[in-house]
């Protein structure tokens, strides 16, 4: 057990910023699972709920103005093991390709941010649209949907015509695929988990954005992931100052010193008498040098 634990820590010390928020990803799902269980097994299952709204993004601004936190927290957040799945699926095969375009910290922005547009547009569309009035008090988002599917139309429309081989299909141009899963997650079937499909839109429409103004010589990650930066380091060991303490010569070391240097310099100065200043060595002449100097 304990190899295995060992092997997970190294994998994600070691893994591409793609493994690392697909186990954090992971990492929250059991988390969360395991917190449940305890609700029901203590009786709770109305906290069960309760404690979801605390990293789940509400769409009521009274709630979400109390919770800032969960326009992040939501984007990590798993309802249900299907859900999970396919969110990792699709954001590990796209992160692959996007990865062989961008760099690491690209990935992370584009997620964090994407993310963050699917929250803002869920949330202003609840509040907007006479069709939610009556929902928008108890609905909740969650799920890395909003953060993949931005990671998806980046790297498709960076690179619509990159091919990958699908099973039935043969090699299939990403750019197709990119519109079948944007289409098959955020417009059919509209009215159900219209939440999410929101969501969806607003990860698409800055996955789009990133690319466009990418294109443009413009990094619109940068902010954020200077931000991260600072953060993550904030967490990160400082390394301790190592610090040495020299007891003071006594009287008598100090003197036994004094003679020393002084029966060093006497032969070199008897060795210049003799041989004149040419036949001292290197470090003879360093030592006179110094003596010369005071030090």
């Amino acid at each position: 057990m304990n190899s295995i634990i060992d092997e997970v820590k190294d994998s994600f010390r070691q893994g591409s910023t793609l493994t690392k928020f697909i186990y954090l990803n992971i990492g929250v799902f059991l988390v969360v699972k395991i917190i449940q269980i305890f609700l029901y097994l203590f009786n709770s299952p109305d906290n069960t709920m309760n404690f979801l709204r605390w990293l789940a993004v509400s769409a009521d601004f009274s709630e979400l103005i109390l919770k800032p936190w969960t326009v992040f927290t939501y984007m990590f957040l798993h309802e249900n093991f299907i859900h999970i799945l396919f969110n990792m699926l699709w954001f590990y095969w796209f992160g692959k390709i996007f990865l062989e375009y961008f760099e690491q910290k690209k990935l992370a922005g584009v997620y964090v941010l994407g993310g963050l547009a699917g929250a803002v547009l869920y949330v202003l569309s609840f509040n907007i649209f006479p069709a939610f009035g009556s929902i928008v008090h108890s609905s909740l988002a969650m799920g890395a949907s909003a953060s993949v599917m931005a990671i998806v139309i980046a790297v498709s429309f960076y690179v619509p015509d990159h091919t990958v081989h699908m099973m039935f299909f043969g090699r299939v141009k990403i750019k197709y695929l990119a519109i079948g899963v944007f289409l098959l997650t955020s417009v059919f079937d509209f009215s159900t988990n219209t939440g999410g499909k929101i969501a969806h839109i607003g990860g698409a429409l800055f996955g789009f954005l990133f690319t466009y103004q990418f294109r443009k010589g413009k990094d619109i990650t940068r902010g954020i992931n200077r931000l991260m930066d600072n953060v993550f380091s904030f967490f990160k060991p400082r390394k301790k100052m190592k610090v040495t303490y020299k007891r003071p010569k006594n009287d008598m070391e100090f003197n036994r010193e004094k003679a020393e240097k002084q029966n060093e310099v006497d032969g070199i100065l008897d060795k210049i008498s003799k041989g004149g200043y040419e036949s001292l060595t290197k470090k003879e002449k360093e030592i006179l040098f110094k003596m010369g100097k005071g030090k």
